[in-house]
């Protein structure tokens, strides 16, 4: 009679350690579907200047600024983020296991990628685009970069698309990161490095490369710009309505001007919600 005493004893003292702690586990995030937890997990890129960018000082850049003001409409402040690197190979599986509410790092929506996770937005139109010296004078289009040296990062396929359909002389070079192919750049062992413009932009941007480069201007594809959630999140809608906010009160445009400025990016302007172009 006194075993099971004991027994019952230690089944109560058991199950309300599990209480506890099942009510503990809530604390981290809010699962985001309601914002006001006490902490919101964040993808962005950790290494792209004027985008996302991990410095001494903090995270910076455009997407940064995006989702601070979205995590901010959530219910979230700037100190209840939970900053997380999303290198493009990862996007997809961070959202799918919940290891992030929300994605902003230069993720263009695709037909691909919509099959497995859902977009907002989206809330920047980019561009393919080049980056060129600034006293460059003899690359005016794409076909002019015929027989001129192009740069991207291994792996990268704008280079092997500007090759492909619209300079098809272009000698590719392959470089293992885009500041290795600005240095091939300023020094002129290559003549432009190609991907985004927003990101040629941020990397222009720097104050060590302050009125050395330009862009060209092509606009050679369009990079639609989302923000990914899990597949079937109600944060689709909270978001899109928090990206419409951050465009009506001024805050897109503010931002855009201080991340890319430096660099004269004539920016599309904002996107509407659902407006992705082919």
């Amino acid at each position: 009679m006194k075993l099971r005493k004991v027994t019952a004893a230690s089944a109560v003292v058991l199950a309300l350690a599990l209480s506890a702690t099942a009510c503990g586990s809530n604390d981290k995030k809010d699962g985001g579907s309601s914002g006001g937890g006490k902490k919101i997990a964040i993808g962005i890129k950790f290494d792209q200047p004027g985008l996302g960018q991990k410095t001494p000082q903090g995270y910076s850049g455009f997407d940064v600024d995006v989702a601070k003001y979205v995590a901010k409409k959530l219910g979230y402040n700037e100190d209840q983020i939970e900053w997380k690197e999303s290198k493009s190979a990862d996007r997809e599986t961070m959202l799918q296991r919940g290891d992030v509410e929300f994605i902003a790092a230069t993720y263009s929506i695709t037909p691909e990628r919509e099959k497995k996770v859902d977009f907002a937005g989206p809330y920047l139109l980019a561009h393919q685009d080049v980056l060129l010296r600034a006293d460059e004078t003899s690359i005016k289009s794409p076909s002019d970069l015929n027989n001129k040296k192009l740069c991207s990062v291994t792996g990268s396929t704008s280079a092997q698309n500007v090759h492909d359909k619209l300079a098809p002389k272009a000698n590719l070079q392959q470089y293992p990161t885009y500041s290795a192919c600005l240095s091939g750049l300023q020094n002129k062992a290559i003549d432009a490095l190609t991907t985004d413009d927003s990101i040629l932009a941020g990397y222009a941007s720097q104050a060590q490369f302050k009125g050395k480069f330009k862009l060209g201007g092509f606009k050679m594809t369009n990079e639609n710009y989302g923000i990914g959630v899990k597949k079937g999140s109600d944060l689709k809608a909270k978001i899109n309505k928090a990206l419409e906010e951050m465009v009506a009160d001024g805050s897109w445009q503010k931002a855009v001007a201080a991340n890319f400025g430096p660099a004269g990016y004539k920016n599309e302007p904002a996107p509407k919600i659902g407006d992705v172009k082919s």
